[in-house]
């Protein structure tokens, strides 16, 4: 158990932290499963739609720092694939 007030402070600031983080990557994770439903659907232009706005949100999310900007660079360029095949499938 910490014993000094800065040490009680960044207990503290660790859990708001670390809710704050888990909450935006359980946001990237909604975006994600929205993605992959429309695409399992097939219809084009919703998964236009719902490519732009989890790329919108993956890059909100690691301007933030809560993920790299690798990750983030990776899972844009995943979905961008993903959509590229059901294009091509079209």
């Amino acid at each position: 158990m910490a014993h000094s007030l800065s040490a009680k402070k960044r207990i503290r600031q660790n859990a708001k932290h670390r809710a704050r983080n888990r909450a935006r990557k359980g946001a990237i994770k909604a975006e994600l499963r929205a993605f992959n439903q429309v695409l399992a659907s097939g219809d084009k232009t919703k998964a236009a739609e719902a490519l732009k706005s989890a790329i919108k949100k993956v890059d909100q999310i690691a301007a933030k720092g809560t993920i790299h900007k690798n990750t983030a660079a990776r899972r844009k360029s995943l979905l961008q694939r993903r959509y590229n095949a059901l294009a091509a499938r079209s």
